[in-house]
């Protein structure tokens, strides 16, 4: 396959992923609004820089994109110098941002009309992921292009699976997300009991680590918590935005999300602490306020 490719969004996961396309040999032409982020790829490695998503795309066989929200995906992809005005036939758009199935399939559509294929890529794994190579990646879209991209993808990738058709990929990261929002508050919940209850929660979580409660969360994430630090993975923000696809998609299908829907209220809470830009794992913090 021809290995040039092109990179839409720079963020605390799209630089690093990026990075590794280069680092694996691929030519990377990058796109970032804020050009400051772009030079500075492009001073940690080889690539090119474009003025605009359209221009990225023009040469390329695979289009990246990582952004933040649907509106974003839809002005890169579909803006006056979106991708859609400069790809070329044939090339792939792979979508890594977390948005709604809903968009996946509508960008599908698009794309076939550009002669071009698309397929929905959401990641797990959060920043430290990104940064190691290791993160989770669940797509949508057909298996031929699916094989065609893997390659690529695998260069930041531990795991990297195929689902079902466009959209499948978002609806997968909804259910991890769901699991990790409960997940965050149960572990939140125990901290908070232990320490309350006069324990040393460092020496609690050594214990309980090693049976049926262990999890990526409690071995990642229990000594920032309780040190109050709040800066080290995936911010309240944007899991608020990814619950919402949960709970308007449960509504479509009529599955039951209490357990999702409170915890979401909780992640409310930590806004109006200020914490917007926290990490899930804040959750501790409101119930220590």
């Amino acid at each position: 396959m021809n290995k040039k490719v092109a990179f839409i969004g720079l963020g605390v996961m799209g630089f690093p992923m990026a990075g590794w396309l280069s680092k694996n040999g691929y030519s990377v032409s990058v796109y970032n609004r804020t050009t400051s982020v772009a030079t500075k790829w492009l001073d940690t490695y080889a690539g090119s820089m474009a003025s605009s998503p359209s221009t990225a795309a023009a040469d390329a066989e695979i289009v990246f994109i990582c952004v933040g929200n649907d509106n974003d995906v839809l002005e890169v992809v579909c803006g006056e110098k979106g991708i859609l005005s400069g790809i070329k036939q044939g090339a792939i758009l792979v979508d890594h941002t977390t948005t709604s199935a809903e968009l996946a399939k509508e960008l599908a559509v698009k794309a076939k009309k550009h002669h071009c294929e698309f397929v929905d890529a959401p990641v797990s794994g959060g920043q430290q992921g990104a940064e190691n190579g290791q993160l989770t990646v669940m797509c949508g879209g057909d298996e031929i292009i699916f094989n065609r991209v893997t390659d690529a993808i695998n260069c930041y990738a531990k795991a990297l699976n195929l689902l079902g058709p466009v959209g499948s990929g978002q609806l997968c990261k909804m259910v991890n997300q769901i699991c990790i929002a409960g997940l965050v508050q149960g572990l939140a919940e125990g901290l908070n009991f232990a320490q309350r209850a006069g324990l040393d929660a460092h020496q609690v979580v050594d214990v309980i680590s090693k049976g049926a409660a262990q999890s990526w969360q409690m071995e990642n994430r229990y000594q920032t918590m309780l040190a109050g630090q709040y800066e080290h993975g995936f911010a309240v923000q944007w899991m608020r935005k990814d619950l919402a696809f949960a709970l308007a998609e449960s509504k479509r299908n009529g599955s039951a999300l209490p357990v999702t829907q409170l915890i979401d209220g909780f992640y409310s809470e930590i806004q109006d602490l200020g914490g917007n830009r926290w990490d899930t794992s804040s959750l501790l913090a409101r119930l220590q306020s």
